[in-house]
């Protein structure tokens, strides 16, 4: 089998290879915020497939060749600096937090009961640091990684590689496109984007940081 790889073609879709597998998720919610991930179905497994970026294509999430009728800019303006040069993080007792807040999707787990960066402050309680750990993990883009302040090192969940079309059940709206497991991301110019656990990725083509999902989709 071939390393499981996402190119991004110029002003066109994402090219993945590697038969990595595609399956929907939807966020459920207590009718607030969303309190975790479930899989809702799971698409037929491909060694190769295109992936609609521009947000137009009738065989969603599949590319349809959409983004050439309606003349898609799919300009990649993402920062290309170290993620951890613009790092904020949030310091607590037993947790640490990393915030890198340019990565945001707008999931919202973050949001729920007291926030991520509270529990992490408190996080010398049990609950609040279960909850820290809980909602930093469900974050899809990344954005926060919790730390563990004995051992140094982040509590991230053990994806397999594979990529989500996910909805949020809150909104009634599609998101972005959640990319598991540390699959590489090629640019359209050959650069390598920093390979992570947790990355979204656009495909309503309205963000503006793209490839990377900014919550564009919400409004």
């Amino acid at each position: 089998m071939s390393d499981h790889k996402i190119r991004i073609s110029k002003n066109g879709p994402y090219i993945v290879t590697g038969s990595t597998p595609l399956q929907k998720e939807n966020s459920v919610t207590n009718a607030i915020f969303p309190q975790r991930w479930e899989t809702d179905s799971v698409f037929p497994q491909k060694s190769t497939y295109a992936l609609c970026r521009c947000g137009k294509s009738s065989t969603m999430p599949y590319c349809d060749g959409a983004h050439i009728k309606n003349d898609f800019d799919g300009t990649e303006c993402a920062s290309r600096e170290p993620l951890d040069s613009t790092a904020v993080v949030v310091k607590g007792p037993s947790l640490d937090l990393i915030d890198y807040e340019e990565l945001c999707a707008g999931a919202r787990f973050c949001d729920a009961g007291k926030g991520t960066w509270e529990y992490t402050k408190t996080s010398d309680i049990e609950s609040h640091r279960k909850a820290a750990i809980e909602q930093a993990c469900n974050c899809p883009a990344g954005r926060l990684v919790a730390i563990d302040k004995e051992s140094g090192k982040p509590i991230e969940p053990d994806f397999d590689k594979s990529i989500s079309v996910t909805y949020d059940q809150s909104i009634g709206k599609s998101g972005p496109l959640w990319v598991k497991g540390g699959i590489a991301i090629e640019s359209s110019d050959g650069h390598v984007y920093e390979t992570r656990n947790r990355v979204t990725l656009c495909c309503c083509g309205k963000s503006k940081n793209k490839p990377f999902c900014d919550g564009a989709h919400l409004l």
